[in-house]
């Protein structure tokens, strides 16, 4: 009998339930509806993902994706999807997006309950377990 070894796979995350990961906010689904309302495409969502970077570690970006990847963890708030790559999910858990509309300026944000500290920007993060690699702040 041979016996194989196990092949090292890239990059292991754990098992993510999209139940509690990320939801939006009432005026965060109105304005995707209004973004999106003349797509054909069924699957167009909402992708939400944290990078390095920013004055306090780690960034939010956010954009209109197509379909999901099979890295992706999908999920459903008030009608419309939410794709997060599995790496994000570790600091995005139990996030709310939220969609402003001020005298300062409107777009969409992350009301994040792993963020210890933010910017002055509001773009940038850190957590208590990983505070990234401080730099610049720019929007």
């Amino acid at each position: 009998m041979i016996e194989t070894q196990p092949q090292p796979t890239p990059m292991s995350f754990p098992e993510v339930q999209p139940e509690g990961l990320v939801s939006l906010s009432d005026a965060a689904a109105t304005k995707l509806r209004e973004l999106t309302v003349e797509e054909a495409n069924p699957a167009i969502g909402l992708r939400v993902y944290v990078y390095s970077g920013g004055c306090s570690g780690f960034r939010y970006g956010m954009m209109l994706e197509d379909q999901p990847t099979s890295d992706d963890v999908s999920v459903e708030s008030k009608g419309i999807r939410v794709y997060v790559d599995r790496e994000s999910t570790q600091y995005l858990q139990g996030s709310e997006i939220d969609y402003l509309d001020t005298l300062m300026g409107a777009g969409f944000t992350v009301n994040n309950p792993n963020a210890v500290s933010a910017c002055g920007c509001g773009s940038s993060f850190r957590t208590a377990d990983s505070a990234g690699s401080p730099g610049a702040c720019h929007h």
